[in-house]
């Protein structure tokens, strides 16, 4: 599955109508998300059944600053609407593969049963 490029126009929606969603906040002029850009290419070919899509954080400044990106390239991961990855740094392809695998394994429901259940500042 190619990548999807996400935009202010289609952000929130890719977001919502994607099971498990990848995304890669990146810059043309950013040297380390160059280098990650072909492994995550990679990565969105093996594994059909998540979305994977980028973010260019020169073009979209408004999302950035939204969501507080200050380097890049950070991937973020949501699944079933729940940011489960944020971080800063690029990965290389047995890290990138290692994470999928444990967000594949991440039963949202119980999740999202559970948080249910915490107590706001407790």
């Amino acid at each position: 599955m190619a990548t999807v490029e996400l935009t202010s126009a289609n952000f929130s929606e890719t977001i919502e109508q994607s099971d498990a969603i990848l995304i890669d906040f990146w810059a043309e002029w950013c040297g380390p998300c160059k280098r990650f850009g072909p492994v995550f290419e990679a990565a969105s070919d093996k594994h059909p059944g998540i979305t994977f899509a980028k973010l260019d954080t020169e073009a979209n400044q408004d999302i950035a600053a939204a969501l507080e990106i200050t380097s890049i390239p950070t991937l973020m991961v949501v699944k079933g609407g729940m940011l489960l990855y944020r971080e800063a740094g690029a990965l290389n392809a047995s890290q990138l593969e290692g994470l999928i695998t444990e967000v594949e394994k991440v039963d949202i429901e119980s999740l999202k049963a559970e948080a249910a259940t915490q107590t706001p500042g407790a």
